[in-house]
């Protein structure tokens, strides 16, 4: 089975492990709880009138859990890729995986020691998919973004990369849409 690693539990992170997830990839999010979301109190994120961040993630946590996501309190220390795989290094041990999605917010350094290449604003370069010069890896939030970070731009990001990993598993073009029916 396809093997997606998220490195980050904020928006963008779990935003992507659900996508990912609720389409059938084995997917796991490695998350040191100290997202800047635990500072936000959401006023201008759609749908949501008023929420503080931590009770968002406390939410976002339990919709990721309830499609399978394996997620651990553990940081990520170092990431390789072998030219086949992504390997993560934490306290626990490695962990490999097909693709690897990385929302560390502002901190980019598993991203540079990845060798992902840099914009002149010094933020990881992607293109429209969040994919970045390092095959299958993809980069989303305030890691590819000089100064727009904001929870709904980061959760849009993570869905972006999580859309275009489900089109390559697929071999076409893949649209997460949901209908009534499927609440049933």
């Amino acid at each position: 089975m396809t093997h997606v690693i998220v490195v980050g539990g904020g928006a963008a992170g779990l935003s992507a492990a659900l996508f990912t997830a609720k389409n059938g990839l084995e997917t796991t999010v490695f998350d040191t709880d100290k997202t800047w979301l635990h500072k936000a109190h959401l006023f201008n994120y759609l749908g949501i009138d008023s929420k503080d961040g931590t009770e968002f993630l406390e939410d976002a946590r339990e919709q990721v859990d309830d499609f399978g996501v394996d997620r651990h309190a553990e940081e990520v220390t170092a990431v390789e890729h072998d030219g086949s795989e992504f390997v993560v290094t934490t306290e626990s041990g490695e962990h490999a995986g097909d693709y690897l999605v990385l929302a560390t917010g502002a901190k980019r350094g598993l991203a540079e020691a990845l060798g992902c290449a840099f914009t002149d604003e010094d933020v990881v370069d992607v293109d429209v998919t969040m994919e970045t010069s390092v095959e299958n890896a993809y980069a989303t939030g305030a890691m590819v973004r000089a100064e727009e970070w904001q929870a709904i731009i980061s959760a849009g990001d993570g869905a972006a990369a999580a859309l275009n990993i489900l089109s390559k598993e697929k071999g076409e073009h893949f649209h997460d849409f949901d209908t009534p029916a499927d609440a049933e």
